[in-house]
């Protein structure tokens, strides 16, 4: 009897260590997942998703069989946490801890610098697995703290966002980046505002951001902005019209369509620093930190005028005649 036992408790362990090593031979099986994310969704179980694959045709009904068993002699693979997950295509079936890991993937959607709100509302439309609750610029307002020390608010609530990348899991909201981004920004004004030359011709740190908005159209060298910061300042100081393209753009909207005419110049929008003195009555663009600590510590110059040389810098002028022969030489290519 004992004899029989024993006899079959040997057969029993053969046939389990037979099973254990086909199972872990099976557990070196790749699966062909369509990468490169895949999305545990809540309430899905080792079941649930051996069928989902077994109908992509990932698995066969006895490989299916096979990774159950596989979840008896690895119970961890069992503790499946929501998310999406990224993956490898040649994901094995004993790295499917990952799942349990909850470490989801991460994706970014960047704000950037010199875009209006207008334009990085459209970078949401391509941005993956994220909760677009903002269609327009009018479901930004409700995101602004706008702090009464700066005045009444105009009606576009433009760069009250910082500009950077921002990360984030899938199905988060694309309100809670945008309120990030508004917490950023009061942060980095506040900064600009607190370390700015207390001579500044500016009242307020919106004032500031408005300034700092426009050196941000008008360079992208960032060792320039100090000086483009001061062409301005000098202007508000002696009174002179401001004169900057990108206020004439930013205000006219649609209406432009790439080349700024002389009855642009003479347009009576409120944006148009040809026509009116003083700052716009807002921001222009999302605004980088260099302009911000550009505008807040501008370089100490005489300068008034500049004009693009062609290669991405300026050449800066402190009399009108000398702008004149700067705009021959770099615009129309006459020397004199």
């Amino acid at each position: 009897m004992l004899k029989n036992l024993f006899a079959i408790f040997l057969v029993l362990l053969v046939m389990a260590f037979g099973l254990r090593n086909q199972v872990q031979q099976f557990s070196q099986t790749r699966l062909a997942l369509t990468g490169p994310y895949f999305e545990v969704k809540s309430g899905n179980s080792v079941s649930s998703l051996c069928q989902q694959w077994q109908q992509q045709g990932l698995l066969t009904s006895a490989q299916c069989w096979q990774f159950k068993v596989l979840t008896v002699f690895h119970p961890e693979l069992r503790q499946i946490k929501a998310g999406v997950y990224a993956v490898a295509p040649d994901l094995l079936l004993n790295q499917l801890a990952l799942f349990r890991s909850g470490k989801a993937a991460q994706f970014s959607l960047m704000l950037r610098e010199g875009e209006t709100l207008s334009q990085s509302l459209a970078a949401l439309q391509q941005a993956p697995f994220l909760q677009n609750d903002i269609q327009s610029t009018e479901d930004l307002k409700s995101l602004v703290q706008w702090p009464a020390e700066w005045g009444t608010p105009p009606a576009d609530l433009e760069a009250l966002f910082f500009p950077e990348t921002y990360y984030y899991t899938a199905n988060n909201k694309a309100s809670a980046i945008y309120q990030r981004a508004h917490q950023a920004l009061l942060k980095q004004l506040s900064a600009a505002w607190q370390q700015r030359d207390q001579s500044l011709p500016l009242k307020s740190p919106y004032e500031l951001l408005i300034l700092a908005s426009i050196v941000e159209k008008e360079t992208g060298v960032i060792a320039e902005k100090p000086l483009i910061a001061s062409v301005f300042i000098n202007r508000l100081r002696l009174k002179m019209k401001l004169q900057t393209d990108p206020t004439v753009i930013y205000g006219l909207k649609e209406r432009y369509q790439g080349d700024i005419t002389r009855a642009h110049l003479k347009d009576q929008h409120p944006y148009n620093t040809y026509v009116h003195f003083g700052l716009p009555p807002g921001p222009i663009a999302l605004v980088s930190a260099t302009s911000l600590q550009a505008a807040a510590k501008p370089e100490s110059s005489k300068m008034l005028y500049f004009v693009a040389k062609g290669d991405g810098s300026h050449q800066f002028s402190a009399s009108l005649d000398d702008h004149n022969k700067a705009v021959q030489q770099y615009i129309f290519g006459k020397k004199s």
